[in-house]
């Protein structure tokens, strides 16, 4: 069935829809495998915000059926949008938002961007349960924290994905959260997620108000503004807020300030270094003027530090203000006339804080090291991590685990070493089961494998098929013997595929004789049919295949049902042979056959008409025609098969269709019949 949002998109132009499930390193069964309960992990934390960045198509899909149930008597036209999940499993790479807009827009093009989001709204609600609920929650206490949040978080995780698309967010002020995506619709679709999440996080209503900002990039600004009693405002600014606003009140000298925070900066309007923290201080000394806690001499920020995140990031005081809520990660530049300057590209890893008092900068950080032998290579001492940073203990527990995880790579490597060696074993037994598979029956192969004795075994009911090229001697005294081989292994290929999907079992090949049997490798109601459709298949075959002098290949097959003893003949090439006088019959029922048909005995006639449901056309011959052998024979007659239609397809349809649909209820009736037998 055609996909009912594919009406005028081409398969070219569809996009990939990214989802939750599809992110680059966050499969959620594997990144939890070892986390026990329910407990959060940044792997939620993921899925949450790829919520509103790449939502999936089945979170799509429910909150769109969601919105028709809500909404339909307001737009009737919505209901023109319902469709089945299992319509759209078949476009992995379809942009189902895109194409609901663009439906909508012909359903009513005034109201596209309010239903947009109103489906934002739905998707929360449908889609922010559990522990993608607790995930939004972890982000903030009110929403100004929440949208801050949401600008270092998803920066953060996209660096963890090497994600260097533009997609993200830009917490840029009070209320004011900057959006980039290259898909605009969903610029609406995030304006109902802010104010579903707003209103079941935090318990209000913001006004939302949507605007794109000009620029190459697409970039959507929201303003929100949220009403709040004058007493929780109060109470959400904390009591140092209530005590004093006064910065002078702050009793903290600089030169305290730079010994407490040695891996801060100070810059002004201009970018330039006002105050420097002793370790910086420390380590441009005599290229940087003043020290610690004094005058950094007015140099430029971009001369010593090179800003490696946020990415893309334009360095104008107005623009770094704006990503205070992201973290930042700069590295060292070597000072002027210092090219052999031994901390150059050292990292620091901090936040940028806006000081109005002074309309400067202030960056906090710490250096971004591996162990200790990272401290001493940028000339760096324990020292300079001072007593409250984590930094300190990261280092020294982190030289103990050192140990430990060399010790554990080494384990991990002889155990992968192992498992490889295990691995090959397998690979190679499951090779040499394959082939004893492809010359026995699974059952025998399998004991076989195990070195178990085979014993010869008597299987009633056994429909077997003998079939012969017509005039195969006078083809072999006209062809070379590679024409003979080529044509014989063209024509049998076809036929074992045939095995495989009629489920039978190929006894032999001698010459250009060729045998079946059904019923020996597992016994069914139906071993004659697949016999009797595969015959068919094969008289159909042939008339594909054609001799070295270009003449259609004409095969006679006789097929008999009855009772046969088989077992494992040999030592060397191994055979699984049958034996009993039902063979000869067998055999005697093909050599009676004529050319181009298809000779079946009386006892494979009374399976294939036990049930009326299965049509095989069947045309009586002279009783002349039935083998000497045959015994209580009297009043019997043999039976060519002509054709094979099924009662549920018309006439006019191809032999194969027939046969495949046949083939189909089988495998229902059978599993209908196990069913049954199990129940009782």
């Amino acid at each position: 069935m055609a996909c009912p949002f594919a009406k005028h998109i081409s398969s070219e132009q569809f996009q990939r829809q990214p989802s939750i499930a599809e992110a680059h390193n966050w499969n959620l069964d594997e990144d939890l495998s070892e986390i026990p309960g329910d407990a959060l992990t940044l792997t939620h934390l993921n899925a949450a915000i790829q919520l509103l960045t790449a939502p999936s198509i089945d979170n799509v899909h429910e909150a769109l059926m969601s919105l028709i149930g809500k909404y339909s008597n307001r737009w009737p036209g919505l209901s023109k949008l319902k469709s089945e999940r299992s319509e759209l499993s078949i476009y992995p790479h379809y942009d189902y938002l895109a194409d609901i807009q663009d439906n909508l827009t012909q359903i009513d093009e005034s109201a596209v961007s309010e239903i947009l989001v109103l489906l934002g709204e739905e998707l929360i609600q449908t889609a922010c349960v559990g522990v993608i609920e607790r995930a939004f929650k972890c982000l903030g206490s009110d929403l100004q924290e929440f949208l801050g949040s949401l600008d270092g978080v998803y920066d953060v995780l996209k660096l963890q994905e090497e994600d260097i698309s533009d997609t993200g967010f830009v917490c840029a002020g009070e209320g004011e959260l900057i959006f980039t995506s290259e898909r605009p619709v969903l610029a609406w679709l995030l304006l109902g997620c802010l104010r579903a999440l707003a209103r079941l996080l935090f318990g209000c209503e913001p006004e939302i108000e949507l605007e794109p900002l000009p620029g190459d990039t697409p970039r959507y600004r929201y303003l929100l503004r949220v009403d709040e009693p004058a007493g929780r405002a109060l109470e959400r600014r904390g009591p140092a807020d209530v005590v004093s606003g006064d910065a002078r009140d702050l009793k903290v000298s600089n030169q305290f300030f730079c010994d407490a925070f040695p891996w801060h900066f100070i810059m002004d309007e201009q970018l330039r270094l006002v105050q420097m923290g002793s370790a910086f201080s420390r380590l441009f000394k005599g290229h940087v003027g003043g020290a610690a806690g004094g005058p950094a001499g007015l140099l430029c920020a971009s001369t010593v530090f090179r800003f490696k995140r946020p990415r893309g990031l334009q360095l104008h005081f107005r623009e770094i203000v704006r990503r205070t809520n992201t973290p930042f990660m700069i590295s060292l530049r070597a000072p002027p006339g210092r090219p052999d300057f031994f901390a150059k590209g050292l990292e620091i890893k901090g936040q940028m804080v806006f000081c109005p008092e002074s309309n400067a900068l202030l960056f906090v950080g710490s250096p971004f090291l591996d162990g200790l032998e990272g401290l001493t290579c940028n000339g760096l001492f324990i020292s300079d991590i001072p007593l409250h940073d984590a930094t300190r203990e990261v280092i020294l527990v982190g030289e103990q685990a050192r140990a430990q995880d060399g010790l554990r790579r080494r384990m991990d490597k002889l155990k992968s070493s192992i498992e490889e060696a295990n691995a090959a074993v397998i690979k190679e037994r499951k090779k040499n089961v394959s082939l004893l598979q492809l010359i026995f029956p699974a059952e025998i192969a399998e004991r076989l494998w195990l070195g178990a004795q085979i014993d010869a075994k008597t299987y009633p009911e056994v429909t077997m098929l003998f079939s012969d090229i017509v005039g195969f001697t006078s083809i072999c005294s006209r062809a070379t013997p590679f024409m003979v081989i080529n044509m014989l292994e063209n024509l049998y290929k076809h036929f074992d595929e045939l095995c495989g999907f009629f489920d039978v079992y190929k006894v032999e090949t001698i010459g250009d004789a060729y045998c079946v049997a059904s019923g020996l490798h597992r016994a069914s109601i139906y071993d004659a049919h697949k016999v009797a459709w595969m015959a068919l298949r094969m008289i159909e075959t042939c008339t594909l295949y054609n001799t070295h002098d270009g003449q259609h290949i004409k095969m006679r097959i006789g097929i008999h049902t009855g009772t046969v003893l088989a077992g494992v003949v040999g030592r060397k090439m191994p055979r699984y042979c049958l034996f009993g006088h039902n063979v000869t019959i067998a055999n005697k029922f093909e050599s009676g056959s004529e050319a181009c048909k298809i000779n079946i005995s009386p006892t494979t006639r009374e399976w294939l008409v036990k049930h009326p449901d299965y049509g095989f056309q069947l045309n009586a011959r002279d009783a002349s025609h039935m083998p000497k052998e045959f015994t209580d024979s009297k009043g019997l007659t043999c039976y060519f098969l002509e054709g094979y239609k099924h009662p549920t397809l018309s006439n006019d349809r191809p032999l194969q269709e027939h046969i495949e649909e046949a083939m189909r209820q089988t495998l229902q009736d059978t599993a209908e019949t196990i069913t049954l037998e199990v129940a009782q």
